[in-house]
């Protein structure tokens, strides 16, 4: 088994988060050990550092914690930050020394970054050629390689700033072919991609038992009542186009439907604004893991009107769960539901697009249903946490000297 160093977010929520902590976990299960190197504020008399999506009793300072797994050292390190979003992390000044003190203790056989969008980020392949190490990353940021809006032209700047130093990376993992393919254009070797797509695990996204529903789901239909429920999950920024949905849902007002948008951002403010509209319900972000699972149980149908993106895990989840999904074909999401796993919109005329989408979606209860079925099947199919862990060890295999790795 292999010593991992593993660099990502556990804070704040967001896709990066959940990809970093469900990898590590599951990577733990299957026997390797794994180092935790994150941005946090460490009990070394520095104060704290500025966190604006943080509550601030998550944000309390905290030491590095060295545990015990398998008889080896693995660690818990916090790296010192100045400002830390859902988007970016600017580290303080002695971040970069605290790392490269942190690898030379810990001797991983291997780094695995789950790239923050922070200047640290283009300093790891020198500091990992220096202590020999095979260095991988992950590299998460949305994209619309069809450059339809400002938003795609933005991240497509971020992709075009990273390119040369990816192409420093032993391996660089992206979600999907055409993720890959904006890259290679970009001058990082094909040989250093690997397209391994996010995974969800279906036991846990899972539809509801008929007989038997979870004690949060029984809550939350007494909440929500006999009404349709259209759900949108997720940052409620820009990229993710919430206003296209909400001018749809206004100008149809479909009877007998309720809104449900969970999460918060920059936006929320101003989108929800002094709305007491009685068909939408603003939940706020949720922290709870079995109320968010509830959360798609109980919805008819998930929309994702984004205008770039990486590979969905909230969409992945929904479809996990059952839940029939409308997503745009921003990054890979639409190759994700091609073929009738679900319903793909242009990332052009959403808000028209949904117009026509939600009074059908609303009278058409077999066919959400039918989509529902197929969305998991897809799942089932491509997209789950074990065969993205499986294709991870096999690319960890390649890197590190044989013998570390169980065959």
């Amino acid at each position: 088994m292999a010593h991992i160093a593993w660099l990502g977010k556990k804070s704040p929520f967001c896709g990066n988060v959940t990809y970093s902590l469900s990898t590590t976990e599951r990577l733990r299960q299957h026997g390797h050990q794994v180092s935790f190197i994150h941005f946090d504020t460490p009990a070394t008399g520095l104060g704290r550092s500025w966190d604006p999506n943080q509550p601030v009793e998550a944000n309390q300072q905290r030491s590095p914690v060295a545990s015990d797994l398998c008889g080896e050292r693995t660690a818990d390190v916090a790296l010192s930050y100045l400002v830390k979003s859902q988007v970016y992390t600017i580290p303080s000044p002695g971040a970069q020394r605290e790392l490269r003190e942190s690898l030379e203790r810990l001797r991983p056989d291997l780094v695995h970054a789950s790239l923050t969008l922070s200047p640290l980020d283009f300093r790891l392949p020198d500091l990992c050629q220096h202590l020999g190490v095979p260095l991988v990353a992950t590299f998460h940021p949305a994209f619309d390689a069809g450059l339809r809006n400002i938003t795609a032209g933005t991240q497509q700047l971020t992709y075009q700033l990273y390119a040369p130093a990816l192409a420093r990376f032993d391996r660089v993992i992206v979600f999907s072919e055409l993720q890959a393919e904006v890259l290679a254009r970009l001058g990082v070797r094909e040989e250093r991609l690997a397209v391994i797509p996010n995974g969800v695990d279906p036991d846990l996204w899972c539809p509801p038992e008929p007989t038997t529903p979870s004690r949060e789901l029984v809550s939350l239909r007494g909440r929500l009542g006999q009404r349709r429920v259209f759900l949108y999950m997720g940052r409620l920024a820009t990229e993710k186009n919430v206003e296209a949905l909400l001018r749809a849902w206004r100008l149809v007002r479909p009877a007998g439907c309720l809104l449900v948008i969970v999460g918060d951002g920059p936006l929320r403010q101003a989108l929800q604004g002094n709305s007491d509209e009685q068909d939408v319900l603003w939940w706020g972000y949720e922290a709870n893991l079995q109320q968010r699972v509830a959360l798609l149980q109980a919805a008819d149908v998930f929309l994702l009107p984004s205008l770039v993106e990486g590979l969905s895990l909230a969409l992945l989840e929904a479809m996990a769960s059952g839940t029939a999904c409308v997503a745009t074909d921003a990054g890979a999401d639409g190759e994700v539901l091609e073929g009738g796993a679900g319903i793909v919109i242009s990332t052009q005329g959403v808000t028209t697009q949904l117009r026509t989408l939600l009074p059908v979606l609303r009278d058409q209860p077999v066919l959400t249903a039918e989509l529902g079925r197929r969305a998991r099947e897809r799942v089932l199919e491509r997209y789950t946490l074990a065969g993205n862990i499986e294709q991870l060890e096999g690319l960890y295999a390649e890197l590190v000297p044989q013998g570390s790795l169980a065959s």
